[in-house]
This record gives structure tokens, sequence and C-alpha cells, in this order.
């Protein structure tokens, strides 16, 4: 959507100022867009809604513990980590090259296996980074079938343990 954006050096203050509600003019493009890619601006949108930029506040990343819940993950950060994962918008060396930001020649993987460095590779099947879930699972007591999708893996993981909203947090920001 970057690529499409007609305000690409637009600071976060300037688009929200513009307006980036729907129908805002920060979301401007260089063409008409693709019923996808409407979903996808939609979606960005949600995740917006109810952000307010204050200026005499400095932009911080705070986490403030929760001694009467454990560890929880701000629902806003969990979903737009999800998104990226689940919808492959992560920058994976695959997807830099399909954008055109790196050379379709290096988009093998990082740990040198000599596969494609996708999502899916990383996660699940990558020798190196992949095979870290089966000592993740260990470590938090969770034994299961590898699943052979992003998808699959997602559901898996956040939600066969059961528990509280803190633990599936928990288990999604993993």
């Amino acid at each position: 959507m970057f690529d499409l954006a007609v305000h690409k050096s637009s600071r976060v203050d300037e688009m929200f100022a513009l307006g980036w509600e729907e129908g805002g003019a920060a979301w401007e493009w260089r063409r008409q867009l693709w019923a996808w890619e409407e979903e996808l601006v939609r979606e960005c949108q949600d995740l917006l809604s109810d952000f307010s930029l204050q200026a005499q506040s400095p932009d911080v990343w705070q986490w403030h513990p929760d001694t009467a819940n454990g560890y929880s993950v701000p629902l806003k950060v969990s979903i737009l980590a999800s998104w990226r994962l689940l919808r492959d918008r992560l920058p994976t060396r695959a997807n830099l090259a399909a954008r055109g930001i790196i050379s379709p020649a290096a988009h093998f993987c990082v740990s040198g296996c000599g596969d494609v460095e996708s999502a899916q590779h990383l996660f699940l099947f990558c020798s190196t980074f992949g095979s870290l879930w089966s000592s993740v699972r260990s470590w938090i007591g969770f034994s299961a079938a590898d699943p052979q999708s992003i998808s699959d893996h997602f559901l898996q993981f956040s939600y066969s343990l059961g528990g509280t909203r803190a633990c599936r947090s928990f288990l999604q920001l993993i």
C-alpha cells in the first residue's frame, strides 16, 4: 500500500491532520484501489480509529506491569502483529524482493539453509528457526503436532491451551 500512497514522505502527525478516518485526505492513492486493497485500508483504519496524537507528549512505548493479572500485551499491538503475520505482511526477504526493495537473488533465508525466506518458511519449516517451536512448546508444557500453515500454527498456539485472556495474549505474542 505504501507504494501506491501519494503522501509517502508525510510524518504521522501530518497524516493524522489530513484525516486517516474513512474518507480522510490521508488516504490518497496513485491509482484506483482493487477491492482487496480497499479491505487492507479499512483494516488499517480500524486499527488507527482509537489513536489520538498529543503534541505535548513524546512518542514512547511503555509497558506497565500488572501484578494482579501478570503479563499482558496491548490488544492493538497483538492485533497488528497477528494481522501482519497472517496476511504475510512481514518484511521477509521474499516479500522485500517481491516489492523490489532487495534483489530477487537475495531472497534466500538468513539462516543459510538455502530456502526462500518467507514467513511460512521462517516460522514453520526452517531448520534453524522453525525448529525452535519444539523448544518453546516444551518450555510451556504443550505438546502438539507441527502445523503445516501459519494460520493453523497461530490458532493452535493461541487457543489450544485455553486459559485466561492474559494467557492467550501471551501465547499470541510468542
